[in-house]
């Protein structure tokens, strides 16, 4: 039975959404979502490396590791395709946006080691997609990562106006609201 697009673009966004059905990616979740611009810019390296790697990482999985039976090698292909496609990003960034640069700082090159591409690249190989789900997988689960950055930014922005004990000021209201949310994520489990 084929899977439809609409099945995988609705399934990677809401219902196994990777940060908030996965836990991955919570790095640069927790560390670059405190301001929605820079929470943007991120969704938008990490979706642009995560299509890029859909499209290398597949070919060279059936074309080359899987003909010359070196599957075992998937792993340690798959991040140097997405290293090579980081330094990249970060090469481009560099001279188009040096302000998104700066915001991203160490996090752009944690992309790298982020287990999220790393995850849906290895994904896409398990469930057996064409090259053309691999890369609407992909760019479907980019894009719930960056919803789900911009979705906490925007949170957090509003928690740094709110009066609340002290206690509760920063990491600790940040980590129960990304709790919170992973919760009201896990509702869209019924619909796919």
């Amino acid at each position: 039975m084929e899977i439809s697009y609409f099945a995988i673009i609705i399934g990677a966004i809401f219902v196994n959404n990777v940060v908030f059905a996965q836990f991955l990616g919570i790095c640069p979740f927790l560390g670059v979502s405190s301001k929605v611009d820079t929470s943007l810019g991120m969704g938008a390296a990490v979706t642009f490396v995560m299509g890029l790697t859909a499209l290398v990482a597949w070919p060279i999985q059936t074309y080359i590791l899987n003909p010359l039976n070196i599957g075992y090698m998937q792993t340690i292909v798959f991040i140097l395709v997405i290293a090579s496609l980081v330094q990249m990003v970060e090469i481009v960034l560099k001279k188009v946006s040096p302000s998104l640069y700066q915001a991203l700082g160490i996090f752009l090159p944690l992309i790298t080691t982020n287990c999220a591409v790393l995850g849906v690249a290895i994904t896409m190989i398990q469930k057996e997609y064409t090259l053309l789900q691999s890369f609407a997988f992909s760019v479907s689960t980019a894009l719930g990562f960056a919803l789900a950055l911009v979705l906490f930014a925007g949170i957090r922005e509003r928690l740094e106006l709110d009066d609340m004990p002290k206690a509760f000021k920063g990491v600790p209201i940040a980590l129960v609201t990304a709790a919170l949310l992973a919760m009201a994520f896990m509702g869209f489990t019924g619909l796919v």
